[in-house]
């Protein structure tokens, strides 16, 4: 399971196993939820796409977005398109991780790989949504843009 930032493209939180319990994808959201706190960024009124599957659907999940402020967007039964790019980060990454570095004889294994995988989408995959950069560069451009404009030119008086 996945968490991506969709202005972004970066996997915020992840999760692995050898099935899709409940709570896999609640780990995947507990991760994400912990990785933009841990970068000092809100989630109040963030949107989270997902599909209609029951593990998205579950009570302590949604209960968890709305704890965190968090707005849900369920897409219908069969329908990708509300969560394409869920579905595009999923198939890259079977084939980029799973059938290009696998098959993995443990779940530990698969884990390893999925780490290192996320590091590099995040960290040095070129996407052409965000002008051939990394999510990561993208992302400190963005903020570093953001505060620039939110600082007083020199010189000139602010109130403190």
């Amino acid at each position: 399971a996945f968490v991506s930032d969709v202005f972004s493209r970066r996997i915020v939180g992840w999760r692995t196993s050898s099935s899709m319990p409940s709570e896999l994808p609640l780990d995947a959201l507990e991760m994400a939820l912990w990785t933009r706190d841990r970068s000092g960024e809100d989630v109040t009124g963030v949107i989270h796409h997902s599909d209609a599957r029951s593990q998205y659907l579950a009570l302590r999940y949604t209960e968890r977005l709305d704890d965190a402020g968090a707005v849900a967007s369920i897409g219908t039964v069969g329908d990708s398109f509300d969560n394409a790019m869920a579905e595009s980060v999923i198939g890259l990454y079977k084939r980029e991780c799973v059938r290009h570095d696998g098959p993995f004889r443990t779940v530990d294994e698969l884990e390893l790989a999925t780490l290192s995988w996320v590091d590099w989408w995040n960290h040095e995959r070129l996407h052409g949504e965000l002008g051939h950069v990394p999510p990561i560069e993208f992302e400190t451009e963005h903020y570093r843009q953001i505060n620039t404009q939110q600082q007083p030119p020199l010189g000139e008086p602010s109130l403190h």
